[in-house]
């Protein structure tokens, strides 16, 4: 059994920022990571898979993205060589190939148990991030067996579809790229559209991320949400990184001959049904952006302004679809994700498997969380967003470090 004054269990950005900033406060430390470093990046993403950010905002803590193409988009093989890179400048002490099956509350800290043995930490961060597993509908078990069925983590690319129609469910960016890609290949695409957040790929010129950075909108803290709980539940913006840098909306998917249909709310005898009033859910997506775009123009206060058109919705829309009878040949779940707390024994997660914490100081003395929505700013799942995220977990966990534990 070793002793460690920090514990830090995942070695994707988060988990590296945290060490990063764990070294230049002298801290003892470890990383613990049950793959390879930047393991999601290689192990759990689709095959044609590109950041949403543009490379120039690939910022880790004293790491940079120095290559040829600052206005481009990374795939996921070069963001884990960029993650990776990181943690050979930091000289993090990454140990990989370590499962973390426990972490218990002790009287001074944590024991974290591992498929290699027990470490002892006075403070453990918790770097897993919020997108462990899928998360697919309860209904999808009246799913007819013989439909394939992937989720994101299964899904590479349309060669392993079979030939017939394709049923992509959820419009936020992992549905919207899945669909286009699956619907460029020649196979009819159906997308069920819930609640989404519509952006331009560009703005006046510009990659629309970069107005998100420069207005400031991005460096809003967690205490200034007004409904944090709703943000940190927000999808995705439905972007995707390409060298035309192309806005992939509804309408553009609707041009390529997708077929748009509502919120997939049921499935009855083999039938899957789906809400009425596509129109309403646009109009609503249409007004949260138009309302982002016209907080941009009022902080250039430049008079200049542009608008992206409507988002066209269908004359009519199917309110189901058969799956028993050849109608459907495959449903991709692009219905988000969720972290897996399961192996934390310690009394900190909510009766909906979410972590109770504080900008990321859980509710239990020493253990602290880093790389979920919102955790400190609204940037804190983006790559760059980790830096002031981490630097300020750490902050409180040296604190609590330098208290006597007679005073706590």
């Amino acid at each position: 059994m070793s002793d460690h004054a920090a514990v830090v269990i995942g070695a994707g950005h988060a988990g590296l920022a945290a060490s990063h900033f764990l070294g230049k406060s002298s801290i003892d430390h470890v990383v613990l990571e049950r793959g390879t470093v930047a393991n999601s990046w290689r192990r759990e993403r689709w095959d044609s898979l590109r950041l949403l950010t543009p490379n120039w905002l690939s910022r880790l803590p004293g790491h940079l993205y120095a290559g040829a193409d600052p206005d481009g988009y990374m795939t996921a093989g070069e963001v884990a060589d960029h993650i990776d890179g990181f943690a050979a400048a930091s000289a993090a002490p990454v140990r990989t190939g370590v499962t973390v099956t426990s972490v218990r509350r002790t009287d001074d800290g944590y024991d974290v148990v591992t498929d290699e043995g027990v470490l002892r930490a006075r403070t453990v961060v918790l770097a897993t991030g919020a997108c462990n597993r899928p998360s697919v509908p309860a209904f999808a078990a009246g799913v007819p067996g013989s439909l394939l069925q992937l989720t994101p983590f299964d899904y590479r690319s349309p060669d392993a579809l079979p030939g017939g129609r394709v049923l992509v469910v959820g419009a936020s960016a992992t549905g919207v790229q899945i669909a286009a890609e699956i619907r460029r290949s020649g196979r009819p695409v159906t997308l069920s559209v819930g609640e989404h957040t519509r952006l331009p790929r560009t703005y006046r010129d510009r990659d629309v991320l970069w107005w998100m950075e420069a207005s400031g909108l991005w460096d809003q803290r967690y205490d200034e949400v007004e409904d944090l709980e709703r943000a940190r539940r927000l999808p995705s913006p439905q972007l995707v990184g390409t060298p035309e840098r192309a806005t992939l909306d509804l309408n553009a998917l609707s041009d390529l001959g997708v077929d748009l249909v509502g919120r997939w709310s049921a499935v009855r005898d083999g039938t899957a049904l789906f809400s009425g009033g596509l129109r309403n859910v646009f109009a609503l997506a249409d007004l949260k952006q138009q309302r982002l775009l016209d907080g941009f123009d009022a902080w250039a206060d430049d008079g200049a302004r542009e608008r992206p058109e409507p988002t066209r919705a269908p004359a009519t829309s199917r309110l189901q679809l058969d799956l028993k009878y050849g109608e459907v040949d495959a449903i991709v779940w692009a219905t988000g994700y969720r972290p897996d707390y399961g192996w934390l024994d310690v009394p900190v997660v909510d009766e909906k498997g979410r972590l109770r914490h504080d900008g990321g100081v859980v509710d239990s003395p020493g253990l602290y969380a880093l790389g979920l929505p919102v955790l400190r700013r609204r940037k804190s799942t983006f790559i760059h967003g980790i830096e002031d995220d981490a630097r300020e977990v750490v902050e409180h966990l040296v604190d609590h470090l330098r208290t006597p534990t007679s005073g706590r």
